[in-house]
């Protein structure tokens, strides 16, 4: 019995550094809203370490491309010198587009996490369902509803703030 404590004790722990790491996915959300860009932010961890955060930028930098999961992607690449993330995860505030879940297929992320599902714009549990086509290089662990209700609810309040 002592293993299923074990093994109970470790999985809160795990979920409570997923809220953690979450919650600096959020910080870079507000962040980007505060610079006028769609509120989503993405942490890149391995080993309980953060390598790389990002909040989009797309309107800064004038790049439809950076989106808070490929800057934060790049990020880490450049920081451990390496194309593949191999034992990396991404926690995101939004579901993945299907540029940035191409883009984590190809970096060999470990886990996905994010907050708010996308049923227009996401790719992972909407729309074309990326990482369960046939043709999908590498499919990461899928974690889904972190923080779902204060991602939504930066979202939201950002879109009303704009109408």
């Amino acid at each position: 019995m002592a293993n299923a404590t074990d093994e109970e004790a470790e999985e809160r722990a795990d979920r409570g550094a997923d809220e953690g790491f979450m919650a600096l996915a959020l910080a870079e959300a507000e962040a980007a809203a505060a610079r006028g860009e769609v509120p989503v932010g993405a942490v890149v961890v391995r080993d309980g370490v953060v390598l790389a955060r990002a909040g989009n930028r797309t309107l800064e930098l004038k790049d439809p491309t950076a989106h808070a999961e490929v800057l934060a992607i790049r990020a880490a690449a450049a920081a451990i010198g390496s194309e593949r993330l191999v034992g990396c995860d991404l926690h995101v505030t939004l579901e993945p587009c299907p540029m940035c879940a191409g883009a984590i297929s190809f970096a060999r992320i470990r886990r996905l996490y994010y907050g708010a599902g996308d049923e227009k714009g996401g790719a992972v549990e909407h729309g074309v369902r990326l990482f369960a086509a046939p043709t999908c290089h590498h499919a990461p662990e899928v974690y889904s509803g972190i923080r779902e209700t204060a991602a939504a609810d930066l979202l939201r309040g950002f879109f009303r703030a704009r109408r």
